[in-house]
Protein backbone atom coordinates (compact mmCIF):
# COMPACT_ATOMS: atom_id res chain seq x y z
CA UNK A 1 0.00 0.00 0.00
CA UNK A 2 1.91 3.53 -0.92
CA UNK A 3 1.59 6.42 1.57
CA UNK A 4 1.96 9.94 1.96
CA UNK A 5 4.51 11.14 4.75
CA UNK A 6 3.74 14.95 6.54
CA UNK A 7 6.29 16.45 8.03
CA UNK A 8 5.83 19.32 10.39
CA UNK A 9 9.01 21.62 12.09
CA UNK A 10 8.52 22.60 15.07
CA UNK A 11 9.91 23.07 18.46
CA UNK A 12 9.99 21.13 21.48
CA UNK A 13 7.28 22.38 23.41
CA UNK A 14 4.83 21.69 20.33
CA UNK A 15 6.12 18.32 18.90
CA UNK A 16 4.37 16.01 22.30
CA UNK A 17 1.25 18.36 21.14
CA UNK A 18 1.41 17.78 17.08
CA UNK A 19 1.96 13.96 17.68
CA UNK A 20 -0.93 13.34 19.50
CA UNK A 21 -2.77 15.19 16.63
CA UNK A 22 -1.47 13.13 13.95
CA UNK A 23 -2.44 10.47 15.72
CA UNK A 24 -5.82 11.18 16.27
CA UNK A 25 -5.92 12.16 12.89
CA UNK A 26 -5.63 8.50 11.64
CA UNK A 27 -1.50 8.60 11.54
CA UNK A 28 0.12 4.61 11.22
CA UNK A 29 3.14 5.93 12.43
CA UNK A 30 4.48 9.49 14.37
CA UNK A 31 8.51 10.13 14.51
CA UNK A 32 10.75 12.42 15.59
CA UNK A 33 13.44 13.79 13.93
CA UNK A 34 16.52 16.16 14.46
CA UNK A 35 15.90 19.10 12.16
CA UNK A 36 19.11 21.46 13.02
CA UNK A 37 21.80 18.49 13.05
CA UNK A 38 22.13 18.80 16.45
CA UNK A 39 23.70 15.73 18.72
CA UNK A 40 21.32 14.28 21.06
CA UNK A 41 23.29 12.23 23.77
CA UNK A 42 22.12 9.79 26.21
CA UNK A 43 19.03 10.86 28.43
CA UNK A 44 18.98 11.09 31.56
CA UNK A 45 17.16 7.64 32.85
CA UNK A 46 13.43 8.06 32.82
CA UNK A 47 13.67 11.17 30.12
CA UNK A 48 13.25 11.38 26.48
CA UNK A 49 14.25 14.38 25.28
CA UNK A 50 13.83 16.44 21.91
CA UNK A 51 16.14 18.73 19.60
CA UNK A 52 15.94 22.20 19.64
CA UNK A 53 14.21 22.17 16.18
CA UNK A 54 12.12 18.94 15.50
CA UNK A 55 10.88 17.04 12.84
CA UNK A 56 7.51 15.12 13.54
CA UNK A 57 6.72 13.27 11.01
CA UNK A 58 3.25 11.49 10.84
CA UNK A 59 2.23 8.16 7.92
CA UNK A 60 -0.98 8.23 6.45
CA UNK A 61 -2.79 6.29 3.69
CA UNK A 62 -2.50 7.70 0.33
CA UNK A 63 -5.66 7.66 0.31
CA UNK A 64 -5.82 11.02 2.64
CA UNK A 65 -7.45 13.67 2.25
CA UNK A 66 -4.73 15.75 3.09
CA UNK A 67 -6.29 19.52 3.12
CA UNK A 68 -8.78 18.36 5.60
CA UNK A 69 -6.16 16.51 7.67
CA UNK A 70 -4.21 19.72 7.41
CA UNK A 71 -7.25 22.03 8.61
CA UNK A 72 -8.33 19.86 11.87
CA UNK A 73 -4.66 19.82 13.07
CA UNK A 74 -5.12 24.03 12.21
CA UNK A 75 -8.33 24.18 13.94
CA UNK A 76 -6.95 22.01 16.75
CA UNK A 77 -3.34 23.73 17.80
CA UNK A 78 -3.30 26.59 20.07
CA UNK A 79 -2.52 29.23 18.29
CA UNK A 80 -4.26 27.89 15.09
CA UNK A 81 -1.37 28.00 13.15
CA UNK A 82 0.01 25.29 11.14
CA UNK A 83 4.28 24.94 11.41
CA UNK A 84 6.02 24.42 8.14
CA UNK A 85 5.17 21.25 6.41
CA UNK A 86 5.84 19.07 3.26
CA UNK A 87 3.78 16.23 2.39
CA UNK A 88 5.55 13.49 0.18
CA UNK A 89 4.73 10.32 -1.20
CA UNK A 90 6.37 7.59 0.28
CA UNK A 91 7.28 3.81 -1.38
CA UNK A 92 5.80 1.11 -0.34
CA UNK A 93 8.45 -1.44 2.24
CA UNK A 94 8.45 -3.96 4.68
CA UNK A 95 9.20 -1.51 6.85
CA UNK A 96 9.52 -4.15 10.04
CA UNK A 97 11.67 -6.39 8.08
CA UNK A 98 13.73 -3.35 7.65
CA UNK A 99 14.06 -2.62 11.13
CA UNK A 100 15.05 -6.14 11.95
CA UNK A 101 17.91 -6.29 9.37
CA UNK A 102 19.39 -3.31 10.43
CA UNK A 103 20.13 -4.75 14.04
CA UNK A 104 22.46 -7.20 13.65
CA UNK A 105 24.54 -9.42 16.15
CA UNK A 106 27.31 -7.27 18.21
CA UNK A 107 30.44 -8.86 19.69
CA UNK A 108 31.95 -6.87 22.90
CA UNK A 109 35.27 -8.17 23.65
CA UNK A 110 36.61 -11.87 23.32
CA UNK A 111 33.08 -13.60 24.99
CA UNK A 112 30.05 -11.71 24.52
CA UNK A 113 27.95 -10.75 21.89
CA UNK A 114 24.24 -9.06 21.95
CA UNK A 115 21.75 -11.59 19.78
CA UNK A 116 18.98 -9.98 18.52
CA UNK A 117 16.27 -12.94 19.40
CA UNK A 118 15.51 -13.42 15.38
CA UNK A 119 18.85 -14.21 14.39
CA UNK A 120 21.17 -17.01 14.81
CA UNK A 121 24.29 -16.57 16.95
CA UNK A 122 27.30 -16.25 15.08
CA UNK A 123 29.34 -18.00 17.76
CA UNK A 124 27.07 -20.29 20.22
CA UNK A 125 29.43 -21.41 22.20
CA UNK A 126 30.00 -17.41 23.25
CA UNK A 127 28.04 -16.26 26.08
CA UNK A 128 25.46 -14.71 23.99
CA UNK A 129 22.88 -12.13 25.62
CA UNK A 130 19.45 -12.13 23.79
CA UNK A 131 17.89 -8.29 23.22
CA UNK A 132 15.91 -6.59 20.99
CA UNK A 133 15.44 -3.08 20.21
CA UNK A 134 12.44 -1.73 22.56
CA UNK A 135 11.31 1.50 24.87
CA UNK A 136 13.77 1.48 27.31
CA UNK A 137 17.67 2.40 26.36
CA UNK A 138 20.48 0.42 25.85
CA UNK A 139 20.79 -2.21 23.21
CA UNK A 140 24.60 -2.32 22.71
CA UNK A 141 24.98 0.10 19.84
CA UNK A 142 25.14 3.43 22.28
CA UNK A 143 29.26 3.81 23.05
CA UNK A 144 28.49 4.04 26.69
CA UNK A 145 26.41 0.70 26.75
CA UNK A 146 29.65 -1.03 24.69
CA UNK A 147 32.29 0.39 27.00
CA UNK A 148 30.78 -1.10 30.05
CA UNK A 149 29.99 -4.64 28.52
CA UNK A 150 33.48 -4.39 27.45
CA UNK A 151 34.83 -4.22 31.20
CA UNK A 152 33.01 -6.70 31.84
CA UNK A 153 34.18 -9.10 29.10
CA UNK A 154 37.70 -8.42 30.03
CA UNK A 155 36.83 -8.29 34.36
CA UNK A 156 33.96 -10.99 34.47
CA UNK A 157 31.76 -10.51 37.55
CA UNK A 158 31.72 -13.68 39.27
CA UNK A 159 30.60 -12.30 42.13
CA UNK A 160 27.67 -12.91 45.02
CA UNK A 161 26.04 -9.38 44.69
CA UNK A 162 26.58 -6.72 41.16
CA UNK A 163 24.10 -3.34 41.45
CA UNK A 164 23.59 -2.07 38.11
CA UNK A 165 22.51 1.67 38.81
CA UNK A 166 20.06 2.72 35.43
CA UNK A 167 19.73 -0.14 34.44
CA UNK A 168 17.57 0.46 30.94
CA UNK A 169 17.12 -2.27 29.15
CA UNK A 170 18.57 -4.62 31.79
CA UNK A 171 21.57 -5.20 29.11
CA UNK A 172 24.39 -5.08 32.03
CA UNK A 173 22.14 -6.72 34.37
CA UNK A 174 21.96 -9.65 32.14
CA UNK A 175 25.37 -9.69 30.80
CA UNK A 176 26.62 -10.00 34.91
CA UNK A 177 24.14 -12.31 35.29
CA UNK A 178 25.81 -14.46 32.52
CA UNK A 179 29.07 -14.23 33.80
CA UNK A 180 28.92 -15.69 36.91
CA UNK A 181 27.16 -12.92 39.08
CA UNK A 182 24.79 -14.85 41.84
CA UNK A 183 22.79 -11.61 41.86
CA UNK A 184 22.04 -8.68 40.40
CA UNK A 185 20.37 -5.71 41.57
CA UNK A 186 19.14 -3.96 38.81
CA UNK A 187 18.24 -0.20 39.52
CA UNK A 188 16.12 2.45 38.13
CA UNK A 189 13.60 4.88 38.67
CA UNK A 190 11.80 4.41 34.97
CA UNK A 191 9.19 1.85 35.70
CA UNK A 192 9.76 0.88 31.52
CA UNK A 193 12.94 0.29 32.38
CA UNK A 194 12.31 -2.29 35.48
CA UNK A 195 9.66 -3.83 32.49
CA UNK A 196 12.18 -4.43 30.16
CA UNK A 197 14.69 -5.75 32.46
CA UNK A 198 12.59 -8.01 34.02
CA UNK A 199 11.25 -9.09 30.00
CA UNK A 200 14.74 -9.67 28.79
CA UNK A 201 16.25 -11.71 32.04
CA UNK A 202 13.28 -13.76 31.18
CA UNK A 203 14.40 -14.31 27.45
CA UNK A 204 17.94 -14.75 28.57
CA UNK A 205 17.33 -17.47 31.60
CA UNK A 206 18.31 -15.69 34.36
CA UNK A 207 15.10 -13.40 36.23
CA UNK A 208 16.24 -15.81 39.22
CA UNK A 209 19.79 -13.76 39.07
CA UNK A 210 17.79 -10.26 38.62
CA UNK A 211 15.46 -8.17 41.21
CA UNK A 212 14.72 -4.88 39.17
CA UNK A 213 13.83 -1.85 41.68
CA UNK A 214 13.31 1.50 42.30
CA UNK A 215 16.39 3.41 43.55
CA UNK A 216 14.48 3.34 46.97
CA UNK A 217 13.78 -0.39 47.07
CA UNK A 218 17.66 -0.96 47.25
CA UNK A 219 18.93 -2.31 50.65
CA UNK A 220 21.96 -0.76 52.09
CA UNK A 221 24.05 -3.26 50.96
CA UNK A 222 27.96 -3.44 49.84
CA UNK A 223 29.09 -5.44 46.68
CA UNK A 224 32.29 -6.43 44.89
CA UNK A 225 31.14 -4.73 42.01
CA UNK A 226 28.71 -1.34 41.17
CA UNK A 227 27.87 -0.48 37.08
CA UNK A 228 26.69 2.92 36.61
CA UNK A 229 25.80 4.19 32.90
CA UNK A 230 23.91 7.51 33.00
CA UNK A 231 25.05 11.00 32.75
CA UNK A 232 28.00 12.79 34.07
CA UNK A 233 25.89 15.16 36.42
CA UNK A 234 24.07 12.21 38.47
CA UNK A 235 27.11 10.49 38.61
CA UNK A 236 29.11 13.40 40.51
CA UNK A 237 25.92 13.21 42.59
CA UNK A 238 25.96 9.77 43.48
CA UNK A 239 29.67 9.21 43.93
CA UNK A 240 29.10 9.49 47.78
CA UNK A 241 25.85 6.81 47.45
CA UNK A 242 28.19 4.86 45.26
CA UNK A 243 30.93 4.27 47.36
CA UNK A 244 28.49 3.34 50.27
CA UNK A 245 27.47 0.12 48.13
CA UNK A 246 31.06 -0.95 47.29
CA UNK A 247 33.15 -3.15 49.36
CA UNK A 248 36.68 -2.16 50.25
CA UNK A 249 38.23 -3.86 46.83
CA UNK A 250 35.95 -3.94 44.88
CA UNK A 251 35.19 -2.10 41.89
CA UNK A 252 33.37 0.62 40.24
CA UNK A 253 32.05 1.20 36.59
CA UNK A 254 30.49 4.63 35.54
CA UNK A 255 29.98 5.38 31.70
CA UNK A 256 27.53 7.81 30.25
CA UNK A 257 30.71 10.45 30.60
CA UNK A 258 31.67 12.72 27.41
CA UNK A 259 34.85 13.07 27.60
CA UNK A 260 35.42 16.88 28.41
CA UNK A 261 33.58 15.75 31.15
CA UNK A 262 36.01 12.64 32.55
CA UNK A 263 38.53 14.66 34.96
CA UNK A 264 35.88 15.96 36.81
CA UNK A 265 33.80 12.95 37.20
CA UNK A 266 36.76 11.53 38.47
CA UNK A 267 37.89 13.80 40.83
CA UNK A 268 34.69 13.82 42.60
CA UNK A 269 35.29 9.63 43.12
CA UNK A 270 38.94 10.06 43.69
CA UNK A 271 38.22 10.04 47.89
CA UNK A 272 36.91 6.96 47.72
CA UNK A 273 38.39 4.83 44.48
CA UNK A 274 41.76 4.82 43.07
CA UNK A 275 40.59 5.72 39.36
CA UNK A 276 42.44 3.84 36.60
CA UNK A 277 42.60 6.19 33.32
CA UNK A 278 39.78 6.54 31.29
CA UNK A 279 38.37 4.79 28.31
CA UNK A 280 37.62 6.33 24.78
CA UNK A 281 35.13 5.24 22.31
CA UNK A 282 33.90 8.05 19.80
CA UNK A 283 33.48 11.35 22.07
CA UNK A 284 32.86 8.97 25.09
CA UNK A 285 34.99 7.38 28.27
CA UNK A 286 34.27 4.84 30.77
CA UNK A 287 35.74 5.56 34.15
CA UNK A 288 36.69 2.65 36.64
CA UNK A 289 37.77 2.71 39.66
CA UNK A 290 38.62 0.14 43.15
CA UNK A 291 37.46 1.23 46.04
CA UNK A 292 40.30 1.82 48.98
CA UNK A 293 40.29 -0.79 51.82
Amino acid sequence: MPWLQLTLETTPENAEELSELLGEAGASAVTFLDSANQPLYEPPVGETPLWSRTRVIGLFDAATDMDALLTQISNAITPNHLPDYRISPLEDKDWEREWMDSFKPMPFGHRLWVVPSWTLAPQPQAINILLDPGLAFGTGTHPTTALCLQWLDEHGADHNEVIDYGCGSGILAVAAAKLGAGHVWAVDNDPQALIATHDNAQKNNVAENIDAVLPDALPGLQTPLLLANILAQPLMDFAERFATHVMPGGHIVLSGILAGQAEQVAASYAPWFSMEPATFKDDWVRLNGQRRR
